[in-house]
């Protein structure tokens, strides 16, 4: 029954996700075809991840003004335009551009979406609504990207279903009569505070930036570049997801038991020891490869659950959703990086330099974690918050963490001062009155 008020709602969401999965695997794959560049891959890569992180900032202004409905379908209709604009102008320096009005797009959609979401949810409802919708996330993605294999990238085909998901995220939230929710609250960001919080979920959430935005996009070319076949590319994409979604409950378990920094570095080596076994294995057949994605996935994603949990081990529980939501901006940072550092590396020594590229981040990201361990003392385990699972970092906005079960406390505060603002605002005009 907790389920039926959001059915609309999540239907969209499956939709959209379908569609971005879509997208994802297929321009990559596409521009490898055409025979671009690296480089120019990388390229429209780090335009999405900058626009993305541009759209979190600024959609909560839009729908303040244009409402959550117009903004949707409007934004939906911009993905859709986007991804037509793909096949009708094949140009990588036009895909830049069209990229970005992708990021841009999607961020807002999720934004909506996400905001929708939590004004339906109570205190009793927020963890089994937060895991159907995770589930739904991570179904949505990984199905979408096998939607490619059914049609011909080197055709217009493909661009086509992916307009047609994205116009169909739609007609569940345009049709429903599911109150529009309070417009979205901005968030304040303060960099240097989340340093100062905790210093290795920062740098860590910058690395598993890098690292997912690298092989979310340079993956799939790396694939191309082999001569692996549409299915298998989406195969081994899909292999490292499914690595992350299980690797990152027994990984949070264990770091509930010990210093998180400790579960971090034995993760970071376990990636390079993936990464190295990708660099020598890169021709010993699909088989091999999906297990190597499979285990590096199970790394990559869960690298930025982990550093979250840490930073927010550190935090008042009423900064749970500031925090986390300015580590995500932190984490934008890296998605910008990481598409061109994995590109200048499989420019520059071929389809291996993709692992190379995850070797090395995941080297940096297990040194620092463990450093820190000598830095400063180890909240006891029984002082800290339990670990969550959370949706795939690269599909998440700022309003994701407001679903989250930690964020009732966060959210009780932020009501709390919002009233005092408008306490605030509201008592000159009442002294002026008096006086």
């Amino acid at each position: 029954m907790h389920l039926l008020p959001i059915a609309a709602l999540l239907t969209s969401t499956f939709f959209l996700m379908a569609g971005a999965g879509l997208m994802g695997i297929l321009l990559p794959v596409r521009g490898s075809i055409e025979g671009w560049t690296s480089y120019e891959i990388g390229a429209f890569g780090t335009s999405y991840a900058l626009a993305f992180t541009f759209g979190c900032v600024v959609i909560p202004w839009i729908v303040r003004s244009a409402g959550h409905v117009r903004t949707f379908s409007s934004l939906a209709a911009l993905l859709a335009i986007s991804i037509l604009l793909c096949g009708l102008a094949v140009d990588p320096i036009a895909w830049v551009v069209f990229r970005a009005l992708s990021g841009f797009a999607l961020a807002g959609s999720y934004m909506v979406i996400e905001s929708w979401l939590n004004e339906r949810v109570t205190n009793e409802t927020r963890g089994t609504i937060f895991s159907v919708y995770m589930i739904v996330t991570m179904a949505a993605m990984m199905g979408g990207q096998y939607v490619m294999p059914l049609s011909r990238p080197e055709l217009a085909v493909p661009f086509m279903l992916c307009a047609i998901l994205f116009a169909l995220s739609v007609i569940p939230t345009a049709l429903s009569r599911a109150q529009s929710p309070s417009p979205i609250a901005t968030v304040k960001i303060d960099v240097l505070m989340l340093f100062r919080n905790s210093p290795v979920a920062a740098i860590g959430i910058l690395l598993a930036g890098i690292l997912s935005a690298g092989w979310g996009n340079m993956a799939p070319v790396f694939g191309q570049q082999i001569g692996l076949s549409t299915t298998d590319i989406a195969t081994l994409t899909v292999s490292a997801m499914f690595g992350g979604a299980i690797f990152q409950i027994p990984l949070g378990r264990i770091s509930d038991k010990t210093d998180r920094r400790y579960v971090m570095s034995a993760a970071g080596i376990i990636g390079v020891g993936a990464a190295v076994a990708g660099v020598y294995l890169d021709q010993a057949g699909p088989l091999t490869l999906f297990g190597v994605a499979f285990v590096l996935g199970g790394i990559i994603y869960p690298a930025y659950s982990l550093a979250v949990a840490h930073a927010n081990d550190y935090a008042a529980d009423a900064d749970f959703v500031k925090v986390s939501s300015g580590l995500l901006i932190l984490y934008g940072v890296g998605t910008m990086i990481g598409p061109i550092y994995t590109a200048v590396l499989m420019e520059t020594v071929g389809p291996a330099g993709l692992f190379q590229a995850m070797g090395s981040a995941m080297a940096i990201y297990a040194a620092y974690a463990f450093y820190r361990t000598f830095r400063r003392v180890a909240i006891p385990a029984d002082e800290r918050p339990d670990f969550q699972t959370i949706p795939f970092a690269r599909v998440q906005t700022p309003a994701s963490f407001s679903l989250d079960p930690r964020a009732e406390a966060s959210l009780e505060a932020l009501e709390s001062e919002h009233d005092l603002e408008d306490t605030g605002r509201s008592r000159p005009k009442s002294d002026k009155a008096a006086a």
